[in-house]
């Protein structure tokens, strides 16, 4: 691992995961506020990045906002807007049958995705809270008849204030396991995310630094990517997980607090 004050010296824009980094359930972490006016009075910049596609980036904000935490529309980013600008890049004009909750419907709207219900070109699946036998039958036949099959994110589960649900990771396993085809993955940690992240910021990946409590997504983001993949310890990995993993952190901190204070002494 590199050292931690020359990392977040180079850094000029950290890229923030939320739940389990900056917030649990809807308290801020301690000290994850102050990382905030640290980064922002060193010169440098903050962009947070979910890869939760069952809510809207507006959604995002007023939870924020809420929060104490008022954010500007180009400081928030998710899976599903990975997804939009890689269907309007690589598919103009290409219709989708989106497994998705209404705000994802509605952001794909917006962004001019034709959706269909019937002979689509395209199939995306994202994080479905709403998710019916119908939509999952649905995409399954149209994969079936040839339809590209696209996934916001991977991940398997989403951890909640009771426990675990299954997320988009789980509903792409058993259309895999009904059609015999693979999806191609969007989100973090996939490369898609990072060119986002730099044609949106105007960064070279080596100036960002992804910072998460999970190592196979958010550190992964940096480290497989030609970025900085940042650790904490304050939500789903503990330091004892570290040693056995595949993806290596440039540097593991307690929590954003942490770095905030490193910060400072820049």
């Amino acid at each position: 691992m590199t050292d931690k004050m020359e990392l977040l010296k180079r850094t000029k824009l950290f890229v923030l995961d939320m739940d389990g980094t900056f917030y649990l359930g809807n308290q801020i972490l301690s000290g994850a506020a102050d990382f905030l006016k640290a980064v922002e009075k060193a010169g440098k910049q903050y962009l947070f990045f979910t890869n939760n596609s069952s809510r809207s980036p507006r959604d995002y904000m007023e939870k924020l906002e809420k929060m104490g935490c008022p954010i500007t529309r180009d400081q928030i980013m998710t899976s599903g807007d990975v997804t939009i600008r890689y269907l309007q890049t690589h598919y103009p004009d290409k219709t989708v049958y989106l497994v998705g909750t209404p705000p994802l419907v509605e952001s794909f709207q917006e962004a001019g995705i034709p959706l269909v219900n019937e002979k689509p070109d395209i199939v995306v699946i994202g994080f479905d809270t709403t998710l019916t036998y119908e939509k999952l039958s649905n995409a399954c036949t149209f994969i079936r008849e040839g339809a590209l099959f696209l996934a916001t994110h991977l991940d398997i589960n989403c951890p909640t204030e009771t426990g675990f649900i299954p997320d988009c990771g789980s509903f792409c396993a058993a259309i895999s396991l009904s059609t015999g085809k693979q999806p191609k993955y969007l989100g973090k940690p996939f490369a898609e995310t990072v060119e986002m992240v730099l044609d949106k910021t105007g960064f070279a990946a080596p100036e960002v630094a992804f910072v998460g409590d999970r190592l196979y997504t958010d550190v992964a983001t940096g480290v497989k990517n030609g970025a900085v993949g940042l650790l904490v310890l304050t939500g789903e990995t503990h330091l004892e997980d570290v040693p056995t993993s595949e993806v290596q952190p440039d540097a593991i901190f307690a929590s954003l607090g942490e770095m905030g204070q490193q910060l400072c002494q820049l």
